[in-house]
């Protein structure tokens, strides 16, 4: 997809989404010229807030490479909403379904046509404390072995100071004007995987490499250094549970 093909239902989302995003926020972007200009290829975000998927697109939109996200195949049953996320191509994921298959499928699709494919590869907003990227899942990887396509890393921090994360009350705080970075860097080198059989544990060395670029470059938006470890939202769920069972039984 060139810069200038954008379409028409990407334009009209533009026209409803950036006028408030214009008003409301300042932006701090950084590293457009990391964005591919022709040929498919992944980018890999992190995500701290439900705010944080408009700012990553705004940033995009503004490079004329348009991303294709993979979205919750319920979003896509949502009248206004579905409308949209069908119109610009967006890909449904059907979780834990026999049609699971078909986000894998239409991503490396969208990814041979020259197209981009957006992930979170965390999966969900991020769970650790202090909002670092967690441990990452393995899809966007698993997708890039299989292309071979660049695997662009893009940092954002602020969203989260106007929608906080996992909010349990109204706490959007828009004023007064936060600022929404986002950072693209150079593409992942994942070349030492390319001749490798894409095992399990191939696929986590990837991930982690993936994860890795991230970390740096959003330490670099906040000048402070990321824990040794990434937080494993399962890991900690476990040692949550049997702390609780510890506990039950004194």
């Amino acid at each position: 997809m060139s810069r200038r093909r954008i379409g028409f239902w990407y334009r009209l989302a533009a026209v409803i989404a950036k006028p408030p995003l214009l008003v409301l926020f300042k932006r701090d972007w950084r590293g457009m010229e990391h964005i591919p200009a022709d040929g498919g290829f992944i980018t890999a975000v992190n995500h701290n807030s439900y705010l944080d998927p408009l700012s990553y697109a705004h940033f995009q939109y503004n490079t004329g490479r348009v991303p294709r996200f993979l979205a919750k195949a319920g979003l896509f049953k949502t009248p206004f909403v579905g409308m949209m996320l069908r119109g610009t191509r967006q890909i449904p994921v059907y979780r834990e379904t026999t049609d699971a298959l078909d986000a894998y499928r239409s991503a490396v699709a969208a990814i041979e046509r020259g197209e981009c494919v957006a992930f979170y590869p965390e999966g969900t907003i991020t769970r650790d404390p202090e909002l670092w990227p967690m441990a990452g899942k393995t899809g966007a990887a698993r997708i890039a072995l299989q292309t071979k396509a660049p695997v662009i890393p893009v940092a954002q921090w602020g969203a989260h100071l106007a929608m906080p994360p996992y909010a349990t009350a109204n706490r959007v705080r828009l004023f007064p004007r936060k600022t929404l970075i986002v950072q693209a860097g150079p593409a992942v080198d994942l070349s030492r995987f390319y001749d490798r059989e894409p095992t399990p544990e191939v696929l986590r060395e990837a991930t982690e490499a993936i994860m890795a670029e991230i970390t740096a470059l959003l330490e670099d938006v906040r000048g402070e250094k990321a824990p040794s470890e990434p937080y494993d939202h399962r890991t900690a769920r476990e040692e949550q549970r049997r702390k609780a069972a510890g506990e039950g039984t004194q």
